[in-house]
């Protein structure tokens, strides 16, 4: 979605907050959670949706999972995230293969958004985009391609410099604000690469937020496809839904 004006910022934080900084809610929505069937050229990608009981219209999430497939974790988080009072849809991006084409990922992102705002509860004009690893890099790279969209976006130890366009060639067309959440122990994504892609959106006046981690290693909110619970992840986690309850 287009935004009235762009605000610079570019706020690193290496450190662990304590928790109290992001008081949760006592009284998480009741949700209900089920897998469904996102179509898209003609296939039917097996997703899961979490959505709040009560209320709305709410703001979404399109949630793209990380280059391990839709792990428990995921789910986990999608849950948590309704509860929150977003609708979340966990799109099973390869449902039929394990690198799709940057063209087939553009299409189901398309299809996964209309899915979302044909439904009564959701707010079709506070739609976010998420992703983890090399859903990082779809994020990075398509919250700009595809800012008729989304309104805001997280991107997860992404790839900055992966795909043709990347994020970093895309970093002057960022119109919506933008969270990067990365590691400073990430060995397949170096942080010397975020802070490059930092620099070239700070250089093009786009507007972002950037939490580093010191110690995590590359795709730190999972371990073993469960969903990590302790003081780093948590406070990761809470800064992704305060981000997007200020932002969309």
């Amino acid at each position: 979605m287009k935004h009235r004006s762009l605000v610079l910022a570019f706020v690193v934080v290496i450190a662990i907050l304590p928790m109290s900084v992001h008081a949760q809610d006592p009284t998480p929505l009741p949700i209900t959670s089920s897998e469904v069937e996102i179509v898209s050229g003609e296939q039917a990608y097996v997703s899961y949706l979490a959505t709040p009981n009560e209320g709305g219209p709410h703001p979404a999430i399109v949630l793209i999972h990380s280059f391990r497939g839709l792990e428990e974790g995921y789910r986990t988080m999608t849950d948590q995230f309704a509860a929150e009072g977003f609708v979340v849809l966990a799109v099973g991006w390869q449902t039929f293969e394990q690198n799709p084409s940057d063209a087939t990922m553009d299409q189901l992102l398309r299809d996964s958004v209309a899915f979302l705002t044909a439904r009564d509860d959701v707010d079709a004009a506070r739609i976010g985009l998420t992703g983890f690893c090399a859903g990082g890099r779809y994020t990075m790279r398509y919250l700009p391609l595809l800012s008729d969209l989304f309104a805001a976006g997280v991107a997860w130890y992404g790839f900055p410099n992966d795909g043709d366009p990347s994020g970093t060639d895309l970093a002057g067309d960022l119109v919506d604000p933008l969270l990067i959440i990365h590691g400073t122990a990430d060995d397949p994504s170096p942080i010397g690469d975020i802070y490059e892609y930092a620099a070239a959106l700070d250089d093009a006046g786009s507007y972002f937020e950037l939490k580093v981690y010191y110690g995590e290693p590359h795709g730190f909110m999972l371990q073993g496809g469960q969903l990590r619970t302790d003081e780093v992840a948590q406070d990761a986690y809470q800064q992704m839904v305060s981000f997007f309850q200020r932002k969309l």
